[in-house]
């Protein structure tokens, strides 16, 4: 795409696309999601998008000035999408843990979205709303500014590293995460006590734990590391 996007107020097209729909930016960013879902990252191209809109390819244009820019709105969505009915309970650890496993779960059920915006910063609505709200939620717990945005970066950094990984895993073909999860059995189920105690004293453990995600767990120690660190005197 080239440089050319189109003010929002601006924007004069009202004409069905072939499709029978009004071209809009929130149409632009479903379908995108939906081919990259399908199809992957080469899915995000002027060309999938304009055959799947019914649409110009050059009409999208007036909407994203490049690929870039329709990548962090698809990565902003994925923000949006995972603070869908959330709420606040006034109670900073339910809070907290509500926003991290939303993240984790949006970001798992769109895997290849996720690989693609997981590590974007996209200084859009949804976005920023998210980074406003885990800040309130740190502010009024009484953490002190300094430390609550340190809390802040490390909680995000977390749910979202954890979120690209467990998407990397959900995106692999089927016969690739049959042959991960046969490894652990194969391999680590037939290690020798004599040369691998450990493994061997705690196999049927490690194993059923690596079949999912160490995000839950990871969430609760951060949970519990920042519980440690509020100041005495912040109350309840």
């Amino acid at each position: 795409m080239s440089e050319r996007v189109v003010p929002e107020g601006s924007r004069q097209r009202r004409r069905p696309t072939k499709q029978g729909a009004v071209l809009s930016e929130r149409l632009i960013v479903d379908t995108a999601l939906r081919l990259i879902a399908q199809h992957g990252a080469e899915a995000l191209s002027v060309r999938r998008l304009g055959a799947a809109l019914g649409a110009d390819p050059t009409a999208l244009y007036r909407y994203f000035r490049n690929t870039d820019a329709l990548l962090l709105a698809v990565a902003d969505e994925m923000i949006g999408r995972a603070q869908e009915g959330w709420t606040a309970t006034g109670d900073w650890r339910t809070d907290l843990r509500a926003m991290g496993v939303r993240i984790n779960s949006c970001y798992r059920n769109n895997p290849q979205a996720a690989i693609l915006a997981a590590h974007r910063t996209t200084g859009r609505t949804h976005e920023t709303q998210a980074v406003e709200r885990i800040l309130c939620i740190l502010r009024t717990a009484g953490f002190p500014d300094d430390l609550a945005v340190r809390i802040y970066h490390a909680f995000v950094d977390q749910a979202l590293a954890f979120a690209a990984q467990d998407a990397a895993a959900a995106a692999l073909p089927p016969a690739a995460r049959e042959k991960d999860e046969e490894v652990w059995h194969e391999v680590y189920g037939r290690l020798s006590p004599d040369t691998h105690p450990h493994i061997a004293a705690t196999f049927p453990l490690l194993a059923a734990d690596m079949s999912g995600s160490g995000y839950p767990f990871a969430l609760e120690l951060m949970l519990a590391a920042i519980e440690a660190l509020r100041p005495a005197d912040a109350g309840d």
